[in-house]
């Protein structure tokens, strides 16, 4: 699955450098999303939930946990995978008596979705969950989506895509929805993929090979060369309308009752953590952010996001913590009511 062959010790060298000490994605190749992606290391403790970034080096299990939650009054059992969803699953049916909490994963084991959460190109994913929404008859009236991590932004790409089932809330639990451009806290530190993944970005993150088949490479977003970005990303590029806009994309975007965007206070592993709340360095530079409201896709609303801000449609949460570190008192008082 590694090919290890290609890491070496100093490979990550330079990209230490660029990465500075800022924060950044541990390989969320997994991260947590709707499994289009898929499972779950969550562990829990003294009242608190803690998820490793999907799959990394440093987890026994890969994490991307998402969730596809039809709304309240809905029944039927969940079929997810018990490993995927782990704690948070177990919250949401207990809370919610007689909610239906659907698990989508990609693979037909846990290996298979380790991997792929890794090498299986983003949009090849998201087609894969758009085609299982469409056909469970129990969400057929519509569903509430969440996504932890980079499944934040892959769920954002099913709203825009596929309409049908319709997502009526979106919560993006640490997503990166301006991409990342840093590696700094890779889980695992002594892995070789943590190597290999940075060796890989640093030597062409928007090469076609690169692109096709690194799902890292897909989200990444390198303010340095914005123009090689928006040419080549195959992914991120593409959900956040920067080759020009897909009004399809706009309108089911639009659509959504809620989109909540969860944003970790004392993230070390997101680089720059703002792009949590949609923000991102300001082009040309890597020390200096801006936020959702002072991008040019926001003022000049290419994904209309700023009709949704004006609606009241979009709603920025802020929590002290590390990445995907927080408590079950938060969960259930700030996250739940929107699943129901």
């Amino acid at each position: 699955m590694l090919n290890s062959s290609s890491s070496s010790s100093s490979l990550s060298t330079n990209w230490r450098e660029r990465s500075r000490s800022g924060p950044a994605p541990a390989p969320e190749g997994g991260q947590s999303w709707v499994k289009v992606l898929g499972t779950s290391g969550a562990r829990t403790g003294a009242g608190s939930v803690s998820w490793g970034c999907c799959g990394g080096p440093g987890s026994s299990r890969n994490t991307r946990l998402s969730f596809a939650v039809p709304p309240r009054g809905s029944s039927g059992d969940s079929c997810c995978n018990p490993l995927s969803m782990g704690y948070i699953k177990k919250i949401v049916e207990q809370k919610i008596p007689g909610i239906y909490v659907l698990s989508l994963k990609i693979g037909n084991n846990l290996i298979q979705d380790v991997e792929n959460s890794f090498f299986l190109n983003v949009n090849a994913q998201v087609g894969q969950v758009c085609r299982q929404l469409s056909a469970d008859p129990r969400l057929q009236g519509g569903y509430n989506a969440m996504g932890f991590s980079q499944g934040g932004q892959f769920l954002r790409a099913v709203a825009q895509r596929c309409p049908s089932p319709p997502m009526l809330n979106l919560i993006s639990v640490g997503g990166q929805h301006q991409g990342v451009y840093g590696f700094p806290r890779c889980p695992g530190e002594s892995s070789h993929l943590c190597d290999w993944i940075r060796k890989t970005l640093d030597l062409g993150a928007y090469t076609p090979a690169v692109q096709e088949h690194l799902v890292q490479a897909e989200y990444w977003h390198d303010p340095l060369k914005e123009e090689e970005y928006r040419k080549n990303s195959i992914f991120l590029a593409d959900i956040n309308q920067e080759r020009g806009i897909n009004e399809t994309y706009k309108k089911n975007l639009m659509a959504l009752k809620k989109f909540v965007m969860v944003k970790f206070l004392n993230d070390t592993m997101v680089d720059p953590p703002i792009s949590e709340w949609f923000g991102f360095y300001k082009s040309g530079q890597a020390k200096e952010t801006i936020p959702l409201r002072e991008t040019s896709l926001y003022t000049e609303d290419r994904l209309g996001l700023q009709e949704m801000d004006k609606a009241g449609k979009l709603v920025f949460l802020g929590v002290e913590g590390d990445h995907l570190h927080f408590s079950e008192e938060w969960f259930d008082t700030t996250i739940l009511p929107f699943l129901q």
